[in-house]
Formats: C-alpha cells, structure tokens, sequence
C-alpha cells in the first residue's frame, strides 16, 4: 500500500498513460493485421492503401515511447515487403 502522496500521484498518472498506451498499441497492432488480412487475399492496391495508415500508427507507437524506433523501422520494413510481394 503506497504511503505518501507523490506515490499516489504517481500511481493514478501512470494509471492514465496505461490506458493511452494500451490505445495507441491497438491501433497500432489491428492497422497491422488488417494490411496483413488484405495482402493474404491478394487485394494488393486496397492493401497499398491501408499501409500509409499502418505506417502511421506505427510512427506514433514509436514517438509515443509504446515501442523503439528501431522495432518500429522493423514493422515497416516487414510491412511495406509483404505488400511488395503481392503488387
């Protein structure tokens, strides 16, 4: 049990960016999936059109500190292949 107050402080804010990073996460994640669904069933130009928005929900993922800027250059490198590979 927290004792002080900077702690609950503490506890409450993290509490509050808990739930916009969990967001910003599942946005991330089904804007991945979904690019992934389209390029497994060959439906390469709606797939070229979902890309920029999983680039984006990739590039504030990483800005955000929910993940690295390096694994989010790996998302959209893995990304922007399998896409190529259907077009």
């Amino acid at each position: 049990m927290v004792i002080t107050s900077s702690a609950k402080k503490a506890i409450r804010s993290s509490a509050r960016k808990r739930v916009f990073n969990l967001r910003r996460l599942r946005t991330m994640r089904g804007s991945i999936k979904e690019v992934t669904k389209l390029v497994g069933e060959k439906k390469s130009k709606d797939a070229v059109s979902k890309l920029s928005m999983a680039y984006k929900a990739i590039d504030k993922a990483a800005k955000r500190g929910v993940i690295k800027k390096n694994t989010a250059a790996r998302k959209k490198s893995r990304l922007a292949l399998k896409v190529g590979k259907t077009a």
